[in-house]
């Protein structure tokens, strides 16, 4: 499993540990990610997702994951959402006609 967030993109770094005496040596910074579930109110199911902790302050700005995929680019999206993306338009699709 890729150590990326599925929203905003954030993925590790590297980085130098300065000491003191500025010995530097290698090491990474991990993004803080979580496996979570964000419920579909369009789908009526959850979707998993793996994000950062502001990834989800995104998602909750933007008005749920329903919003958010709606006016997101798909070219913008994580490769496992743009299906998901499609799912949901074509639901809005068949309900409005």
């Amino acid at each position: 499993m890729s150590r990326q967030c599925m929203v905003t993109g954030k993925k590790q770094m590297v980085g130098n540990n300065v000491s003191h005496a500025k010995n530097r040596t290698k090491r990474v910074f991990m993004p803080n990610l979580q496996d979570t579930s964000l419920f579909s109110e369009i789908l009526k199911r959850k979707i998993k997702v793996r994000v950062s902790a502001a990834g989800l302050r995104t998602v909750d700005h933007k008005g749920g994951i329903d919003a958010y995929l709606k006016n997101t680019a798909p070219t913008k999206l994580h490769a496992k959402l743009r299906p998901i993306k499609k799912e949901i338009e074509n639901k809005e699709a068949t309900k409005a006609a």
